[in-house]
Parts: structure tokens; C-alpha cells; sequence
């Protein structure tokens, strides 16, 4: 028979072995989540509010310290504001977050099965429109959704539903044409929707030299995974945006190639041609309604 003692000090022993464990995990994942938020906010307005908060959490400390008591009695009011404030200033970024978590969860990729093909069917139609626009000057705007839904970027008044083909667009961007100003959105071989006013990027580090279509383009990159591809009327270049970031000068194989990567991946194979496309899920699954 086992000494009653040993096995306690046994049991404590793995107790307190299990929760040095349990408490380095808990440190790693807290450091994890703080560089991930750090990552994520650096370059953005976030990034700005964040430093804010910091200097604000000082000057209440050092009033505490100092004693002045009416100005801390003031800041502490404010502080038990601080969770509501927060969410109000992190609004836009906070989406975006639950936005991408939604996008990178298993359960949220319900999307129907098309061939790689078809995907390079649609982007040489759009490279090949924005390249002729690009040799004209002629301004353009092109919205490919992808996983983040559009819908309340368009207006029911701009609502298309057209096939997609480069005289289409080229005729929608033409000086002249009603709908020449806004973007074009297209939902997998579609054009859903013209003329369409997208929201302006609030980032404050882009500078001036952005005009207004690649602000629009990095606006809605910045709230959605779209991608989309800007002409300059002054220039004639042609640039892309995903993710917020902006490449600008792109020739017509650069264009392709990089539109190619992000609407259908290389691990989709000709032998997975069935393999989901987040490029065409919106377009199947509104379909069969």
C-alpha cells in the first residue's frame, strides 16, 4: 500500500507542474494577441488612437502620483467611459477584424465549385479592358468581389446584372456615359452593378498625391477583401489594391498574374477544378435563390 504522504506530494507536484504549463501558454497567447493587435494597427488611423490612450493612461497615472485630486477626480470619470469610447473610435477597425475572422473560419466557406479557367477567362477580360482604357486615358474603376459581401455599396438605381466583357466596361467608363464617375462591381462572370460611389480611404498615411479613384480603391480594400484595379485619366496607369495596399505603374502580364494569384491560387490544379474559389461564391449562391 502506497504512503498516503507520497501520493499527495505526487499529486501536487503534477498539479504544479500542469499549472506552470497552463500559465506559460497563457503568456504566449497574450503576447501573441498583443503583437497580432500591434501588427494590425500600425500604419492605421488605430495606430494613432492607440498612442492616444497611452498618453492618456500616463497623465492619469501622474496625477494619482502628484495628488492632484480634481484633475484625477475629472480623468477618472473619463476612464470609466473607456470601454464604450473605445468600441465608438475602433468601429470601422473592429468590423474589419470580425469581418476576417469570418472569412478565415471552416465554417464560414460554403462556396460552390468552378474551374480555375473560368476565373482566367474573366481577368484577361478585365486586363484586356483596362489596358485599351489605359492607352486612351480613360478613367476606370473595376471592383472584383471576392468572400466580403458588397451589397451595401450598391445602390438599387445601379443595379446591372449584365455579362461581363471588355466592350461593356469600356463603354460604361467612356467620358460621357452616365455612369463613367462611379466603380464597376463584378460578382464572378457579372456585372452587378455601376456607377457605384465607394467609401474614400481615412488612412492618414497615404499623403496627397492619392487621388480620388485610388482613394476609393484603397477605401474599399481597406473594409472588404475585394480587389480592385484603378486607370488613371491623367496618367493612363493602371494600378491594383488588396488588403489597403496599393501597386501602382502595372503592365498588362504583371497585371494578370497578380490578378490570377489572388482570384484563383496556384494549389487550385487542373485536377481540383472543383476545389471552392472565394472569387465566385457570391455569384453562385445569389443565383439559386
Amino acid at each position: 500500500m502506497q504512503n498516503p504522504l507520497h501520493v499527495i506530494t505526487e499529486s501536487l507536484t503534477a498539479h504544479s507542474a500542469l499549472g506552470i504549463l497552463i500559465n506559460i501558454v497563457d503568456i504566449l497567447l497574450v503576447a501573441a494577441l498583443f503583437y497580432h493587435l500591434l501588427m494590425w494597427a500600425k500604419g492605421t488611423r488605430a495606430w494613432q488612437i492607440m498612442w492616444g490612450l497611452v498618453v492618456f493612461s500616463i497623465i492619469v497615472s501622474l496625477s494619482n502620483f502628484m495628488g492632484l485630486t480634481t484633475l484625477s477626480w475629472i480623468l477618472q470619470k473619463f476612464v470609466y467611459l473607456g470601454p464604450v469610447a473605445i468600441v465608438i473610435l475602433f468601429f470601422p477597425e473592429l468590423r474589419n477584424v470580425l469581418e476576417e475572422m469570418g472569412r478565415s473560419a471552416f465554417w464560414g466557406r460554403r462556396f460552390s465549385f468552378l474551374a480555375k479557367e473560368d476565373v482566367t477567362r474573366v481577368v484577361n477580360i478585365i486586363v484586356r479592358a483596362a489596358m485599351n482604357m489605359s492607352e486612351r486615358r480613360i478613367g476606370a474603376l473595376i471592383v472584383m468581389e471576392r468572400e466580403t459581401g458588397l451589397g451595401d455599396h450598391i445602390p438599387p438605381e445601379r443595379v446591372m446584372e449584365a455579362t461581363l466583357t471588355s466592350d461593356l466596361l469600356e463603354t460604361i467608363f467612356y467620358p460621357g456615359s452616365p455612369l463613367h464617375d462611379g466603380a464597376v462591381i463584378v460578382r464572378g462572370d457579372k456585372i452587378v452593378a455601376a456607377g457605384c460611389i465607394l467609401p474614400l480611404s481615412s488612412n492618414p498615411g497615404i499623403g496627397t498625391s492619392i487621388h480620388t479613384r485610388h482613394r476609393a480603391a484603397l477605401g474599399m480594400t481597406e473594409l472588404s477583401d475585394a480587389v480592385v484595379v484603378v486607370v488613371s485619366e491623367e496618367t493612363g496607369n493602371v494600378s491594383l489594391s488588396h488588403e489597403g495596399r496599393l501597386i501602382r505603374g502595372l503592365r498588362e502580364e504583371m497585371l494578370r498574374d497578380r490578378l490570377i494569384a489572388l482570384l484563383a491560387p496556384e494549389e487550385m490544379t487542373p485536377k481540383q477544378n472543383h476545389r471552392p474559389n472565394l472569387f465566385w461564391k457570391r455569384r453562385t449562391t445569389e443565383g439559386t435563390k
